[in-house]
């Protein structure tokens, strides 16, 4: 086994919601990072789907199942209930169907895992209220004209979709801008304005 490496704060959170031993897909995996990490050390049935063929090099060349696909148009083609847990880390602001993504997420997998940067922000806010801009930071580090993040939210508008998608929050977390995990609660006036991204483990109503 591979000496234990840290990983990102937001992926060690989605790791600690999986279960040792189940079937994962990570989609929009990157370079493998959590993909790899789950295999080592909670030793998953772990696939992966990725775009970029730089990211998929990366994984296969570290002996991990991953295919190059596009998530928006894929995801269609993988069968209900074919995996224990999807997994979206910090992609679902760069899908062109949010809502359709995260419908698939939730009819391929038991649990939908998403993390995602909080647009409501209190950083961000005061940085648009004060300089008229759009606003950089370490979770959405893109000037406007060179962002693959293309539907930005907040906290409150993602709970708004998990409601229309009759999705249940079983697990809510937020970071703050030192990176200490908090839980969602049921106010999130908080979250919102504290939390620089957020986790959710989720599942269908009646599953």
């Amino acid at each position: 086994m591979k000496p234990l490496a840290p990983i990102r704060v937001d992926l060690q959170l989605i790791a600690d919601m999986i279960e040792p031993g189940s079937r994962v897909l990570d989609v929009g995996c990157a370079d493998g990072t959590l993909l790899d990490y789950l295999v080592q050390f909670k030793q998953v049935d772990g696939r992966g789907i990725e775009l970029s063929s730089e990211g998929v090099n990366a994984c296969v060349s570290s002996g991990l199942s991953v295919i190059q696909g596009d998530a928006d148009t894929d995801l269609f083609d993988f069968p209900d209930c074919a995996f224990d847990y999807v997994v979206l880390s910090q992609t679902l602001q760069a899908m062109r169907a949010p809502r359709k993504t995260l419908d698939q997420l939730l009819r391929i997998g038991g649990h939908a895992i998403v993390s995602m940067p909080n647009f409501a922000h209190w950083r961000l806010r005061w940085r648009l209220l004060t300089r008229g801009r759009m606003p950089v930071s370490d979770a959405l580090p893109y000037p406007w004209y060179d962002s693959p993040n293309i539907h930005l939210c907040t906290i409150r508008d993602f709970v708004a979709l998990c409601g229309e998608l009759d999705a249940r929050i079983e697990r809510g977390l937020f970071l703050d801008q030192t990176g200490t995990p908090r839980r969602l609660g049921s106010v999130l006036t908080l979250a919102n304005l504290l939390g620089e991204q957020a986790v959710f483990l989720l599942c269908r109503n009646g599953r």
